[in-house]
């Protein structure tokens, strides 16, 4: 198939391109040109911007789009604008944040409401309030504009190497530096993730088998307690006599430190616990946590310790307060 990824450098993108590379496809990446690329030279790119110039798609026919930057819903209107019917078939990549509510435990996709575009203001600033206001926004205007037969992949947590974000790369040096690994409460609240290789085999996978509607792309199916994956993590490659301390999570918001804990929630009732039967049987196969542990290893080296993260006064004071 020729394939046009919109946003296809930078972490998820980018492992969207090399699978659809491996795969035998014909792959184009559409991008802001900021992005350095180690994709093959067989990959051609094109340079555009959504918020200005999409020029460099017309004329231009594929057999498959997938949308992986889609922010806001006239994010899909300008694309949808500069394709017109030439995109072929769409894909969009969503987010588990789509959804209103917490969900019920083992959710499945139909079990769950969309957040409503009531009351929505299209301009307001991407922050973690409207992500996913806009994030179900963006799902309404796909169908819109490309058809009710439009594929919306819904991930959870995404991991791996080259994440912009430094969420999960946070936990693999936190457990390479050893000593007491502070990590929240409460044991009950659970994560589910999903590596950003076996995320874009997944997309793939459904858009060759020509699968459309919505996907929860999630493991491990029904969560894990987030300390438990911390435990895992640092089995693997901490060294020897670390030790993982949970902390209250109260304590953590009241020194104002959540936002040091990258995928953690303090409410257990956060989106965690996703039924992932329909990807499971339209072949999602998630790999170990431990080879993703080892895939960020490989890339994040010896860098320094981000600024974001949380440092290690900070967390030898939460944990002799607790």
């Amino acid at each position: 198939m020729r394939i046009l990824i919109v946003g296809g450098t930078s972490f998820v993108g980018r492992a969207l391109a090399w699978s659809a590379w491996h795969h035998g496809h014909r792959v184009t990446v559409l991008n802001r040109g900021r992005t350095a690329s180690d994709l093959p030279e067989s990959v051609e790119h094109l340079v555009g911007d959504r918020g200005g110039d999409l020029g460099a798609l017309a004329g231009r026919d594929f057999d498959a789009t997938i949308d992986v930057i889609a922010y806001r819903p006239i994010d899909v209107d300008r694309l949808a604008d500069a394709l017109g019917d030439r995109g072929g078939r769409h894909l969009q990549i969503s987010s588990i944040s789509a959804y209103r509510e917490a969900e019920r435990d083992e959710a499945t996709e139909d079990d769950l409401e969309l957040w409503p575009e009531d009351g929505l203001d299209p301009d307001a600033p991407v922050t973690a309030a409207t992500y996913g206001p806009f994030k179900a926004a963006c799902e309404r205007a796909a169908r819109r504009r490309f058809g009710d037969e439009v594929t919306i992949v819904r991930p959870t947590y995404v991991i791996g190497a080259h994440d912009h974000t430094r969420r999960f790369p946070y936990w693999v040096a936190r457990a390479r530096r050893g000593g007491e690994v502070a990590v929240p409460g409460p044991r009950e609240a659970r994560l589910q993730w999903i590596d950003a290789r076996d995320l874009a085999e997944f997309t793939l996978g459904v858009l060759e088998d020509g699968l459309t509607g919505p996907f929860h792309v999630a493991a491990p199916s029904g969560g894990t307690p987030f300390v438990e994956m911390v435990e895992r993590v640092v089995a693997h490659v901490a060294p020897p006599a670390t030790r993982v301390v949970e902390v209250p999570a109260q304590a953590v918001l009241d020194g104002g430190l959540a936002d040091r804990f990258p995928l953690w929630s303090p409410h257990p009732e956060a989106l965690s616990t996703l039924d992932t039967a329909r990807a499971g049987a339209a072949g999602l196969v998630a790999r170990a946590l431990e080879e993703s542990v080892d895939d960020v290893v490989e890339w994040w080296g010896a860098r320094a310790w981000a600024d974001q993260w949380l440092s290690p006064e900070a967390e030898a004071r939460l944990i002799a307060s607790r």
